[in-house]
Order: C-alpha cells, then structure tokens, then sequence
C-alpha cells in the first residue's frame, strides 16, 4: 500500500475518532461544565494517560516496533511469534504489578499530579480524583495490551483497525455521561467508570483482529525463558531510555498540571478542551504519517538504504508543512470560532469560551514543532537510537519550565499552553539539526521554491480566516447554536477552497505528495 494512502486511512479513522473526542468534550463540558470536580476528573484520567503513554503507546512502540520489524525481516515466523509470546508475557505483568501499586498509592498520586487540590476547601474535589483515579488505573493493562496489538497489526501494514479503536473510549465516555452519570452520587463519577469500559472494548477489539491475522500472543508461559531472549532484552534496553523520553515529556505535563490546580478553578479544563483541538491536527497529520513511517524506516535501516529512508522523512515534511501551517493558522485565527461552537452550551459558559480560547491560541504557536517532531523522532527510532531524542527532551523539559516563570505570570494558565509550544518548535529544531549534522537526513533538493510556492496560498488562507474573526460575533451567535454550526462549517470549507485552489494555482499536485511503502 502506498504511504499516502496508508496515513489517509490512519487519518480518515483518526479523523472520526478525534470528532467523537469532540463530542465527548461537548458532552462533559455542556452537562458538568468547567468547575473543580470537573477538573478532578482531568487530574485523574490524566494519571493513567501517563503511564499508558509511558509504558504503553510512547516507549514500548519506540523500542518494539523497530525490533519486530527487523526481526520479521530477517528471521522465520516461528521466532517472529516466540518474541511475541515473551514480550507480550513480561510487559503484562509489569503492568500489572505497576496497576496495584498505583490503586494502593492513589492518594499520594493523586497529591503529585494535583497539590492544589489538598487545600482544606478543597477536599471534595481530592477525594473524588482519589476514587477516580482508583477507578481506571487498570486502564493501562488494557491499554498496554492493546500497544502491543497496534505495534503487530502496523508492522504488518494494518493500520485501520488501530486507528479506529479509540472511538470506542470516547462512545463509552458519551454513554456514561449521558445514562450513567443520574445513577452516581456524584455524577462526574461515571465518567471513570466509562474509560474503564472503553479500555476493555479496545482491547477486545484488536485482540480479534490479532486472531484474525494469526498472531495472537500467548500470554501464558514461562516469565524465565522470557527474560533470557536476548531479544526481548533488546526490547527492555531501548525501552529504558525511551521510558526516560517519555517521561521528561510527561513529566512536563506532570508540573503544569500541577501549576494549573493552583490557578483559578476551571483551569485544568479548559486547558484539557484546548488540548482536544490541538488534539486534531496532531493527530490527523502528525501521528498518522508517524505511525506509517516508522515501519517503512525500518525497513529501509535493515536494506542499509541510506537514499530512501532520508528521502521517507522529507516526504513527511513536506506534507507537515503543507497541511501543518494553514492548521496553525486556523487554530490560532479561528480559535474563538471554534471554542464558541463546540462548547458554549449548558454549564459552559462565555467566560470560559474565553478562557480556553486562549489557550488554544497559545497552543496554535507550537503545532508546527508538534507536528514535525512526529516526523523526525522516528528518523532516530527506526535506527533504534532513542538516547538522542532523550536527551533533547531534557533540554526542552528545563526550557519549558523557565518559560513557565516568564509566561505564567502574564497570561496564567495560557502561559502553560506558549511554554508547550515553543518547547516543542525548539524539540524539533534540535531533532532536525543532529539529523542533518548526522547524514541520517538530507534534504532533497527543491525547498526553497517549494517554501516560495507555498506563501502564496498561506497569505490567502490568512486574510480569509482575519475577514471571518472581524464579521462574526460568535459569542451571540449562541442563540441560534445550528446557525452558529452552519456559519463555522461554512468558514472552514471557504477557507479550505482558498488553500487548496491557490495551491494548485501555484503548482501543486496531489502526485507530489504519493510515495509507495516497502
């Protein structure tokens, strides 16, 4: 399949996943609004999201992907499966040993991620991010499992199925906070119990696409001859700087949220619902090429195609760029538009339209460095180089935080939102130098015209999406929220007609832009 079409198919499934998030957000902010017990939920689901992004998702696909690609090339499919079998068997039981742990410690987890929340007038909102966070630590059993699904079904070039599966966390948080939420004391409650159901779903999803690909792992067996495989200690040691990489990025993470439960209440929402529509590009641009180049790069390492894999990552971007920057441009234009439409319904008020509108502002002036990092981060993984990325995460992580003296002062918790994105333009500059210093990337000719070609369009998406902000009052626009819905529809496909016909005015063609996978 071509590379192309392969991250269309991611994007089209992120796509659809990314809107029922929307929904999910719409629904949570309309029927529990912006206030503390809201924001104890975030501090809470943000815990397992921690380390399923650490343990899960982020360092065990960096160091797996790369080794099971290789192996797959160079060895028979009985060792492919044994490495399988073993890898799946240790990262089972460490997780589920870490989830014990974490159900035992919750108060004190709870305390690291949320100190604000131990005032004295505050322990309502404490306790119920204890119970919560209780809740859905399991979550990163499941969702470890389904990581390790994801990085089989990818190598193999099955990327739909991982790509659609979390919608079906979201349609378990929409059903909790609809049905569910009336039967809890504390409504807010239900919402924990809904991840967990949406865990398992996943889970039990791409276990049946793994059966159906005849490569089910057997968890069962001996942890001994597990540990002995040189090759999943291969795994494990890759795993140990990558789980330092990910950590620095959340522990990151780990202190603005922090800082955020000592700012005005609401703050931890509203920076999650602005994450949400950072959330869209990422994913729909960033996250799918990703997740498709990785296992091309790898290919390419393990032919030694020195060519091909530099030719991999200018092809991605080059979209990045192409798609990147008129999605930074629209975040950071149309960002009360957006925030207005989405969620100025029920308990969320214009206020905090307002309040999270700047932060998807000062979010919008890192999407470019978010996007591009997942490009050039896989550019090391694929060589199984995850040290370099590390250490560049701690460059960023002290970056980030002495930018958080500078802006939190000013603009509170929208100076969380600029410290993250100008920590991530400075994350992929580096990234992108030692690539180049390196020889690992060299760029193909032709950027600057293609830089050049692509003002043009850019200038005039720009003045369009400056005419909407003036004409439109959106905030009023709130009494007739279908209207409000049928005027921002109405911008984006303007303002998409503007890109894409001055792009093509100016030479571009969708021909540009295919390559075909190994």
């Amino acid at each position: 399949m071509g590379l192309f079409r392969s991250a269309a198919t991611v994007s089209g499934f992120t796509l659809l996943s990314r809107i029922t998030g929307l929904v999910r957000d719409i629904v949570i902010a309309a029927t529990h609004g912006a206030g503390p017990l809201t924001d104890a939920f975030w501090v809470a689901f943000r815990i397992p999201n921690l380390l399923r992004r650490l343990f899960a998702e982020g360092a065990f696909s960096q160091a797996f992907v790369p080794i099971l690609g290789q192996a797959r090339t160079t060895e028979d499919e009985h060792q492919v499966r044994l490495l399988l079998d073993r890898v799946a068997r240790l990262l089972t039981l460490a997780l589920m040993v870490v989830t014990l742990l974490g159900i035992l410690a919750a108060p004190l987890v709870v305390s690291a991620m949320g100190s604000g929340m131990r005032a004295p007038d505050r322990q309502e909102e404490f306790l119920s991010a204890v119970w919560m966070t209780r809740v859905m630590f399991p979550y990163i059993v499941c969702m470890s499992l389904v990581a390790l699904a994801s990085g089989v079904l990818n190598t193999w070039s099955r990327f739909a199925v991982p790509a659609f599966t979390p919608v079906l966390l979201n349609l378990s948080m929409i059903g909790a906070s609809l049905w569910l939420a009336p039967l809890f004391e504390t409504p807010i409650h239900s919402l924990a119990v809904g991840v967990m159901i949406g865990g398992i779903l996943q889970l039990a999803v791409q276990w049946t696409a793994l059966v159906r690909l005849g490569m089910r792992p057997r968890i069962g067996g001996s942890v001994g001859d597990a540990w002995r495989d040189s090759r999943v200690r291969r795994v494990l040691k890759q795993m140990a700087p990558a789980i330092l990489g990910v950590s620095v990025a959340q522990i990151s993470l780990l202190i603005n949220t922090n800082i955020a439960t000592w700012l005005t209440p609401g703050s931890v929402t509203w920076l999650s619902f602005a994450d949400r529509l950072m959330e869209f590009p990422t994913a729909l641009l960033g996250i799918a090429l990703g997740t498709v180049l990785l296992p091309s790069l790898s290919a390419a390492n393990a032919r030694s195609d020195a060519a091909g894999y530099s030719a991999l990552m200018d092809w991605g971007l080059r979209l990045v760029l192409l798609l990147g920057l008129p999605a930074m441009l629209g975040l950071a234009l149309l960002s009360d538009a957006l925030v207005a439409t989405l969620f100025h319904y029920g308990a969320f008020s214009a206020s905090d339209v307002a309040q999270t509108r700047l932060a998807v502002t000062a979010y919008a002036a890192g999407l470019l460095g978010l996007l591009s990092i997942k490009i050039l981060a896989p550019g090391f993984y694929a060589k199984q180089d995850i040290r370099t990325p590390v250490r560049v995460a701690i460059i960023v992580l002290v970056l980030t935080q002495l930018m958080n003296l500078a802006f939190v002062p000013l603009f509170a918790h929208a100076g969380l939102a600029l410290s993250v994105g100008l920590g991530a333009m400075c994350n992929a500059a580096m990234l992108l130098v030692i690539l180049h210093r390196r020889r690992i990337y060299r760029p193909s000719p032709g950027w600057p015209a293609f830089l050049l070609r692509l003002a043009l369009p850019l200038c005039a998406l720009a003045a369009t999406l400056l005419l909407a902000s003036r004409e439109l009052d959106w905030i009023a626009l709130g009494n007739t929220p279908l209207l409000r819905a049928a005027w921002l529809a109405g911008v984006i496909a303007a303002c998409m007609a503007v890109y894409f016909t001055t792009l093509w005015i100016t030479g571009f063609r969708p021909k540009d832009f295919t390559r075909r996978g190994r």
